[in-house]
């Protein structure tokens, strides 16, 4: 496929402009370039063309199953679409939240962040939410922030640790290391469960969090949250829920009521608002009562006279101008007004009978990485094909040749040749079959023919690269 600069041609354009009626005017030479932008030169039917095929050669939710362990790559409904382009938010002026004079033209939008928030701080048990945070880590990072400043506030210079556990999301200790704080691994137990006397024995007084993934990335609750949260409390050390994995749990039981004290949301996961290519993410947090002085500002209050913006009295300031990523709030806030109470706990529901059926059909196939039954994902250790010459890489690649996005591999680092697989509350019994279809016959073909596995994916537009030049050698025209 050509590249759109070998598409172009001199003075053919995608649009052509009336002959002025009017006299015109010459820009200032300051404000001319010396030299054309290095832009190509192609008709509208050339562009629309060279962008649906490229569309054509990418896997995404629209085109193939997505299954990454997680992720929580799902459906988005089309109609959050239609409400996020609504001239009434999409035209909003960014800056007329900036000065009390504008607020009165942005009522609308004031009232869905200030109803958002607290619809979001329901959900998680908690006090109050703020919207600001762009992304998961992002959250974490202001979750952290929060936690140091609760402590700088209350004379705990000697709080400098964060309690971690090794089956966390990887951003959990880079955010903490970000706020300042040192971070001590805590190892799980061989359930795939956090180690309840590890905890015991690496909290003391200069603990000032503990930070907890729940479902953890082992795909399991952990039934002694609870315990940990009052260990914890006990030397006023306190507790952070990384909302990655909440779409297992959402609408059955609520973080703050089993001990958090702030936690973030992905909005792109648990609330079914686009996610991939980096963005646009949304990782509003939620707070309890000890954290309530702190929050990002401004905030969005209600009043007699209509929505206003103030300032925490103790706040850590901005974490984003203009209240995050608002457009993906508008379709969060659409996605949570259809599904009401009972509908997130149906999508609990049907996400963990989801990933209990593959597990169920792939158990004989491939190794559980843990007894008994899982929350929202199955985590599976191909070590047995790698034995026989197919890493879990291997069969990724497979799945990508049968025309199936392939799951997580290699994560957590805890399980060795690790497959992670999410199918998510939004596939059908038909699309989770054939994907356990075709994983059964990888398995067959890495029993009797493994190497062949190697050349996969053939018949894509990329096929198999050499991983270590890829990673050494960064001229992408050399990868082919």
């Amino acid at each position: 496929m050509q590249l759109i600069f070998e598409k172009s041609r001199p003075g053919r354009r995608a649009l052509t402009l009336d002959p002025l009626d009017v006299p015109k005017a010459e820009l200032p030479a300051g404000f001319c370039r010396e030299t054309p932008p290095a832009l190509p030169e192609v008709g509208e039917f050339d562009v629309v063309r060279h962008f649906t095929h490229l569309s054509r050669r990418n896997f995404g939710l629209d085109s193939h199953f997505y299954p990454l362990g997680s992720c929580t790559m799902k459906y988005n409904p089309k109609v959050s679409e239609l409400v996020a382009a609504d001239p009434g938010f999409a035209a909003l002026h960014p800056h007329l939240s900036s000065a009390p004079a504008y607020w009165g033209a942005c009522q609308g939008a004031l009232e869905l962040v200030h109803d958002l928030e607290g619809i979001l701080a329901e959900v998680g048990g908690m006090k109050a939410g703020c919207l600001q945070p762009m992304a998961g880590a992002h959250g974490e990072l202001a979750g952290t922030l929060l936690i140091a400043a609760y402590h700088r506030d209350r004379g705990n210079t000697h709080k400098r640790v964060v309690l971690v556990p090794d089956s966390a999301h990887g951003t959990n200790p880079a955010s903490a290391a970000m706020a300042g704080f040192d971070v001590v691994q805590i190892p799980s137990a061989p359930d795939g469960l956090a180690d309840l006397d590890r905890f015991r024995e690496a909290m003391n007084d200069n603990v000032a969090a503990v930070m907890l993934t729940c479902p953890n990335t082992h795909g399991l609750f952990e039934p002694q949250v609870a315990e940990i949260a009052k260990i914890a409390h006990a030397v006023d050390a306190l507790m952070y829920y990384d909302g990655a994995n909440l779409n297992a749990i959402v609408g059955k039981c609520r973080p703050g009521d089993l001990g958090f004290d702030v936690m973030h949301f992905n909005l792109h996961k648990t609330f079914a608002t686009p996610h991939g290519m980096g963005g646009p993410g949304a990782g509003a947090i939620a707070v309890g009562d000890r954290l309530l002085p702190y929050l990002p500002g401004p905030r969005v209050e209600k009043t007699a006279d209509g929505f206003v913006l103030s300032q925490p009295p103790k706040s850590i300031g901005r974490m984003a101008p203009f209240f995050g990523n608002f457009l993906i709030a508008v379709r969060a806030y659409a996605f949570l007004l259809r599904y009401g109470g009972d509908g997130l706990a149906a999508v609990a529901e049907s996400a963990v009978l989801n990933a209990n059926y593959v597990l169920a059909r792939l158990r004989g196939a491939y190794h559980p990485a843990f007894d008994g039954y899982c929350m929202h994902e199955c985590v599976f250790s191909a070590a047995a094909q790698a034995e026989k010459g197919a890493r879990a890489l291997d069969i990724a690649k497979a799945l990508l040749e049968r025309g199936c996005h392939a799951p997580t591999v290699y994560f957590p680092l805890t399980v060795k040749e690790c497959l992670m697989i999410e199918p998510t509350e939004t596939e059908s019994k038909e699309t989770m079959d054939a994907f356990c279809d075709d994983m059964l016959d990888i398995a067959r073909i890495a029993e009797t023919a493994p190497e062949t596995l190697k050349d996969a994916p053939r018949g894509l537009p990329v096929t198999r690269l050499d991983e270590v030049k890829a990673a050494k050698d960064l001229n992408c025209a050399s990868l082919a």
